[in-house]
């Protein structure tokens, strides 16, 4: 049986990196925020979408390319972060519905961005470590990264690994296929300072 009803936000986002450490004066930054919206009633991923940020604090290193693809001239034509989180607010609904990404570096990126520069964190309190409940789900004693864990659930692999629409389809995939074995549930009740509870 499934209790689970609404929508959820499945969020994936890729930052600024290096090989070793940051260079003097810069510091990791979201340059795209991957969303897929889940119907947690029938199981199924209903959109896909992606917002590409511009870093004010940060370039886009030729390793950052390597990894996710992605340009300084692409990041550049990007939307301010503050503009995302808005739109986060606005066209997902994210006060209000529960989201998931896979581990909590999405969620504390948001948590740490979003305090040095004085936007308002977009989601409500509940957030689910999809890669958590997925290793419960399967009894495994060690979390697996996200395409792993499509190998163990023998779900192909779309798009673009490390882009970040691409990975939150893939990981609302693996959020499908845990609902389906009844292994969801929130991980993190985390009420951001100022949080106050909205009418769903």
């Amino acid at each position: 049986m499934n209790d689970w009803t609404g929508l959820l936000n499945v969020v994936d986002v890729e930052a600024t990196c290096w090989a070793g450490d940051p260079p003097a004066g810069q510091v990791n930054e979201i340059i795209e925020i991957g969303i897929t919206v889940v119907d947690l009633a029938t199981r199924t991923r209903v959109s896909k979408h992606d917002i590409i940020v511009r870093p004010t604090r940060s370039t886009v290193s030729d390793f950052c390319t390597e990894l996710t693809t992605l340009t300084q001239r692409q990041v550049d034509n990007g939307v301010e972060f503050g503009e995302a989180c808005r739109r986060l607010a606005d066209e997902f609904a994210a006060g209000e519905r529960p989201w998931a990404s896979w581990g909590d570096y999405d969620r504390k990126q948001f948590r740490t961005q979003c305090a040095a520069t004085g936007v308002d964190y977009p989601f409500g309190p509940e957030h689910t470590n999809a890669k958590q409940v997925f290793a419960e789900s399967y009894d495994l004693r060690r979390r697996p990264g996200m395409d792993h864990a499509l190998r163990i659930a023998d779900i192909p692999l779309e798009g673009t690994h490390h882009r970040g629409d691409d990975d939150a389809w893939n990981i609302g995939a693996l959020v499908v296929e845990v609902l389906g074995r009844g292994g969801w549930r929130v991980t993190t009740v985390d009420r951001p300072e100022g949080y106050r509870r909205r009418d769903r």
